[in-house]
């Protein structure tokens, strides 16, 4: 599979809390980090879900 990298460029201060399990699932644990992650459905999922917080890194 693919690598992706992702950075979360937004807080999930005041967000529900699936959104933040989400981002912790994820791997982040601070703003602005970015993460290496193998592109799976499962994977993808994820990043729909909290598209608004972060961002694809080229």
């Amino acid at each position: 599979m693919a690598k992706i990298k992702i950075k979360q460029v937004r807080s999930t201060i005041n967000r529900p809390k699936d959104q933040k399990r989400t981002i912790e699932a994820l791997g982040f644990k601070k703003l602005n980090q970015v993460i290496e992650k193998e592109n799976t459905p499962q994977i993808q999922g994820m990043i729909d879900k909290v598209s608004h917080l972060i961002e694809i890194v080229k």
